[in-house]
C-alpha cells in the first residue's frame, strides 16, 4: 500500500461517480482529493477538496468525472494544469433529451467520440477512457461471485494505459485495451446499452464481461 500512498489522484466531479471513486481509491491506500468549481463540501466525503484548479495542478492523475455536456469547456479551461498527465475519462456524451424507449442519445456521431473531442482540445494530456460502462454503485470490488466484470479502456499512450490498468485491477476489473482514442466511438455507446438495461429492469448492478 505504502506505494500508492505517493500516487496522488485529483478527481474532476463531485457528482456520485466522484464521491464512490474517491471514497474507494482512498480505501485502496491512494492519495485523493475531488475538485469543484466552488470548492464547495462533497456530501459523503470526508478527505479534501478544492477548485478544480488547484487539484488539477497538484494531482499525479486525474480522473475526469464531470458531467459529459461539461468536459470539454472542464479540459479547456485547465488546459496547463492537464499537461503530461495520466487522465482517466470516465464522461458520457448523453444528450439532455430524456430516453426513449429506455434508449439515452449520444451528443456525438457514428465517427465521434468525447474523448477524441477532448484529446483534440489538448493533445498533450495522455487520455485514457475507462469506468464509463458500468454505474458508479458498482464501480469500487464489484462482486459477480468471483467473477471479475471488464472494463474496456482505449487511448493513445501505453504508459499511461499501463498505469490506469493497474488501478482498475485494484478496484476490482479485469482490463480490456481496445487500442486508440479512436476506439472510443465503439465503449463511449456501451453506456446506451447498460442505461437500457437498468431502465428496463429498474436493476443497476448489472456489468460487461467480454467472454475469450
Amino acid at each position: 500500500m505504502a506505494g500508492h500512498m505517493s500516487k496522488n489522484i485529483g478527481i474532476l466531479g463531485s457528482g456520485n461517480v466522484g464521491r464512490v471513486l474517491a471514497n474507494g481509491l482512498r480505501g485502496k491506500g491512494y492519495s485523493v482529493e475531488i475538485g469543484n468549481r466552488t470548492a464547495h463540501a462533497v456530501a459523503g466525503w470526508s478527505g479534501r477538496v478544492d477548485m478544480l484548479a488547484e487539484v488539477a495542478e497538484r494531482a499525479d492523475m486525474i480522473i475526469l468525472a464531470v458531467k459529459g455536456s461539461a468536459a470539454e469547456a472542464v479540459v479547456s479551461e485547465l488546459e496547463e494544469c492537464l499537461v503530461g498527465k495520466t487522465v482517466i475519462d470516465a464522461t458520457n456524451p448523453i444528450a439532455d433529451s430524456p430516453p426513449v424507449d429506455g434508449v439515452v442519445s449520444l451528443f456525438t456521431g457514428q465517427g465521434d467520440s468525447l474523448m477524441e473531442r477532448i484529446q483534440e482540445i489538448n493533445p498533450r494530456i495522455h487520455l485514457v477512457k475507462a469506468l464509463n460502462s458500468v454505474g458508479s454503485s458498482n464501480m469500487i470490488d464489484p462482486d459477480y461471485e468471483g467473477l471479475r466484470p471488464s472494463m474496456f479502456i482505449c487511448g493513445n499512450d501505453l504508459k499511461a494505459k499501463e498505469e490506469v490498468s493497474h488501478i482498475l485491477s485494484d478496484i476490482g476489473w479485469e482490463v480490456e485495451d481496445m487500442g486508440s482514442a479512436r476506439s472510443a466511438r465503439a465503449i463511449e455507446p456501451l453506456c446506451i446499452l447498460w442505461l437500457l438495461r437498468g431502465y428496463l429492469s429498474d436493476q443497476w448492478k448489472h456489468a460487461f464481461k467480454l467472454l475469450k
